[in-house]
């Protein structure tokens, strides 16, 4: 959610077209400035206290985008920077330039692709005073989502980053864990050093041992050389414990000593290796049961658990499910897969359903949809059967029939008159739904909240119908 005193600038040397990129921000209530140079950006910095962010709608400039970043630098703010060009790439940018933006943007972007730009900038503006360097970038980024709950993962991670507590992370199966502890390793002093995954409840009792300190030649057999432990690997770095509470009770005294005395030895070797390791664990299951039925020590899970930090599923943040779907799409398109296009009715169905395999079931939705509808369309029918119950078919007629369905409670309107040749209905309800929205927004004074009460809409569901309408304020006419 972002606070009412933030505000953004906009940098655009065509005052149409700034005028046109600022309109989309009026319409989610956001302060927007408009600057046509340097001097102009300086004067509009004193007068604001919080800006989030800076839009450079000047292309691939660079003497344009490069004179925004050195006012950027030179004050020391800590506003999130973007480029938006016309079809949303910067390959004609210098790297330098690049590395100092928080993202580039299509000039054409939907205002709900905005809103999630915008929290991204708000979460950039509220840690970049905490973490050096482009780390708080790298935390936004790293962990998707504009939800509380990720709000607050994001908090715990930059208060426990540069420290050298272990870190227990709990959530259910496909929650993220991994993610949240790659974003811990890569946002800390400990970044430039290796982040070593591995998975306990995956490696065979036999084996676990040697997998973590490593063995010397002959240990064992099928031993027929020297071979490193993941601690080993780690050094100066994170080890990422995974599935800590399937970990064998002997294999838990040995970490134990390891955490303790900062050192081990390799399986059959007896020279004690010192090791210099940041410990992050991570389990779905609840160690303090595991503690209490006996499977699990005490001595460890009280080690481990000196900074928990719990994820929630994703049922219970259903928001952040559209930037994830994002993310994902991004992904697919980066590594050069047709990707899937989501209508609104598919991606309200999907804010419904339970998610059992929470954000690993929405990527491998995704995936799967990217192979049934390579750069096509994705509507609520096209949806596996499991993500769309039958009482939710008329999300997708509302969807393409804009202004055809009654609010909820309301009764049939009476006065009606159907001529005996009939009519269009479609277009007929548009009409009216129109007719009443500009009503509700003269009678607001073009407030969009206050109209949004009177037709008893969100604020969002109404800019949205505005856009397809295309309706905007008389004096703004003429200004395109």
């Amino acid at each position: 959610m972002l606070d009412q005193d933030s505000s953004v600038v906009v940098i655009d040397p065509d005052p149409t077209t700034a005028a046109r990129t600022a309109s989309l921000f009026s319409f989610l209530e956001i302060e927007a400035d408009i600057a046509s140079d340097e001097e102009m950006l300086r004067l509009l910095i004193t007068k604001r206290h919080k800006i989030i962010s800076i839009f450079v709608a000047a292309g691939t400039d660079c003497e344009i985008l490069s004179s925004t970043l050195r006012v950027v630098r030179d004050l020391g703010l800590k506003c999130a920077c973007f480029l938006l060009t016309l079809d949303g790439e910067d390959a004609a940018l210098p790297t330098t330039l690049k590395a100092q933006l928080q993202g580039t943007i299509s000039s054409r972007i939907g205002y709900k692709e905005l809103l999630s730009v915008l929290n991204e900038a708000e979460g950039y503006f509220r840690f970049a005073g905490k973490m050096r360097g482009d780390r708080s970038k790298q935390l936004i980024q790293g962990l998707v989502g504009s939800s509380i709950d990720i709000q607050r993962i994001r908090e715990l991670v930059g208060q426990v980053a540069d420290t050298e507590a272990s870190v227990l992370i709990t959530g259910e199966s496909g929650t993220g864990k991994e993610v949240v502890a790659r974003t811990l390793h890569n946002v800390s002093n400990r970044c430039k050093a290796p982040f070593v995954p591995i998975n306990c409840g995956a490696i065979p009792l036999e084996l676990l041992e040697s997998e973590l300190f490593g063995h010397e030649k002959g240990a064992f057999t099928g031993a027929i050389s020297s071979r490193q432990g993941r601690f080993e690997m780690a050094e100066g770095g994170t080890l990422f414990l995974d599935e800590i509470g399937d970990m064998p009770m002997n294999m838990q005294v040995k970490l134990l000593r390891v955490l303790q005395e900062r050192s081990f030895e390799r399986v059959g070797g007896n020279k004690t290796i010192n090791s210099n390791v940041r410990i992050v664990a991570a389990t779905h299951q609840n160690l303090e049961q595991l503690v209490k039925d006996g499977s699990f020590r005490m001595d460890l899970f009280y080690r481990l658990n000196v900074f928990p930090i719990e994820i929630s599923p994703l049922r219970d943040r259903v928001e952040d499910i559209p930037l994830l779907i994002k993310r994902f799409i991004n992904k697919l398109e980066l590594e050069g897969r047709a990707s899937p296009r989501l209508s609104d009715s598919a991606l309200a169905c999907l804010a419904k359903y339970y998610w059992p395999g929470n954000v690993r079931e929405v990527f491998n939705l995704i995936e799967r949809l990217a192979i049934l509808f390579p750069e096509k369309g994705v509507n609520w029918s096209d949806l596996p059967d499991k993500f769309r119950p039958n009482h939710d078919w008329l999300a997708e007629q509302l969807e393409e029939s804009p202004g055809q369905s009654p609010e909820k409670g309301s009764s049939r309107i009476e006065s009606a008159f159907l001529p005996c040749g009939g009519i269009d209905l479609k277009p007929h309800l548009a009409h009216i739904e129109c007719d009443l929205m500009a009503q509700a927004l003269d009678q607001s004074g073009w407030v969009v909240a206050r109209a949004a009460k009177l037709l008893n809409l969100q604020r969002t569901t109404l800019v949205e119908k505005m856009r397809k309408f295309e309706l905007s304020r008389p004096e703004e006419l003429t200004t395109f």
